[in-house]
């Protein structure tokens, strides 16, 4: 990945799809692919992302579709970043709805079980972290899910009193899918992100994101941070929603990039993922997730997201789920990693470029108000629906 462009190492080869907001005259946003730098869009051929994923060879339609040149990829993200008037990316997804993986690392399966111990208190994490690691070992990354090794583990450490619902879904047969936000509500390349001010337990979560079409088929990926209260979920897991769900709390991008050449699932199954946090108060902190060592392959958590037992008709996007917990130590000793206020994220994989969004309040940020019946109100106007103003012409 190029630092100065945030953009994939291999941009000439890679085939970028994602949405734009324009303003005036178009006051909306547009569906766009990426060729050779160059930014087109091509919402007059394929009006949603979930269109264009779902069609019948979608690297062959962004290669192919007619489009509105908007000039070079870099000067757009640029221009999105420092916040000028124009044109600006926004998340590349649209109508499809957010799910997400968790505990599908070693690694986050003990920090799960660390946040439910210590109850949402912070100042008791490094302490937990070392009996648990002690008790269970720090490297699971080699247990299989639902494997009889792993019931063998669970039984073990539930006849030692450390059960845990989070033991269920980490080495258990069945993994844990949620609803991470609803279709449309996710903010993009260079957006600010949100927490709320009552959590003072919070973390980024860098994942790769599944761009997922109607038939459960995996037709590319991009970069998603799962923002989480750890304070607020660590006192009850029936709070999962409140911390992970609010506004800004959910980041996908800058593009999702289309599987074609050598870009492929297992391109992904190999990917490395770095997170860089750059606070205002001088704070820095970096880490990196591998792939490989992800205890359930994507493909095992794309069948159990959907298939005969679920739907999805407008597809979905899928956090693969995150082995990054930020644990150092940003506030004196004993007091962990949480976000202040100002923070800079940087989310980032060599083909998928980097994520960057900066730390605010939900409560302070712009609200989420352009949803579904917006973005077909707004497709309408434009002529760009069947038995729209065009279809009359």
């Amino acid at each position: 990945m190029h630092e100065a462009n945030f953009l994939p190492g291999d941009l000439s080869r890679a085939l970028l799809v994602g949405r734009v907001w324009r303003p005036a005259p178009v006051n909306g946003p547009s569906v766009v692919v990426v060729r050779n730098g160059e930014v087109f869009d091509i919402t007059a051929v394929t009006p949603t992302v979930a269109d264009l994923l779902d069609s019948a060879d979608p690297a062959a339609l962004a290669q192919s579709a007619d489009g509105e040149s908007l000039g070079d990829v870099r000067a757009l993200m640029d221009a999105t970043l420092q916040g000028q008037a124009g044109p600006r990316l926004l998340a590349p997804c649209d109508l499809q709805p957010i799910k997400a993986a968790g505990v599908t690392f070693a690694i986050s399966l003990l920090e799960r079980m660390i946040e439910e111990e210590a109850g949402g208190d912070a100042s008791r994490a490094e302490a937990i972290r070392v009996k648990m690691q002690a008790l269970i070992g720090s490297d699971l990354s080699r247990l299989r899910p639902g494997s009889p090794e792993a019931a063998r583990l669970k039984a073990e450490l539930t006849a030692s009193g450390q059960w845990s619902q989070y033991l269920e879904v980490g080495i258990g047969p069945d993994a844990e899918i949620f609803s991470k936000t609803p279709a449309m509500a996710s903010v993009g390349f260079g957006a600010q992100i949100g927490v709320l001010a009552e959590s003072q337990w919070n973390n980024p979560e860098p994942e790769i994101v599944l761009a997922v079409n109607s038939q459960g088929h995996v037709v590319g990926a991009t970069l998603g941070n799962d923002v989480n209260l750890r304070d607020i979920e660590g006192r009850s897991a029936l709070l999962l929603t409140k911390a992970k769900d609010n506004n800004g709390s959910c980041a996908i991008g800058p593009f999702i990039r289309l599987f074609v050449g050598d870009f492929t699932l297992d391109s992904v199954r190999q990917a490395d993922v770095s997170l860089r946090i750059e606070g205002a108060d001088g704070f820095e902190l970096d880490g990196v997730s591998h792939m490989r060592e992800i205890s359930r392959d994507p493909l095992d958590l794309v069948r159990q997201a959907c298939g005969a037992h679920h739907q999805y008709p407008d597809g979905f996007m899928l956090f693969l789920g995150t082995m990054f917990s930020p644990s150092q130590d940003r506030s004196g000793a004993g007091s962990g990693f949480t976000h202040k206020l100002g923070d800079r994220v940087i989310i980032a994989s060599e083909r998928l470029g980097a994520l960057v969004n900066e730390v605010r309040l939900s409560t302070e940020i712009a609200p989420w108000t352009f949803g579904v019946r917006a973005l077909y109100a707004n497709l309408g106007q434009r002529g760009l629906l069947a038995g729209g103003p065009a279809a009359l012409r």
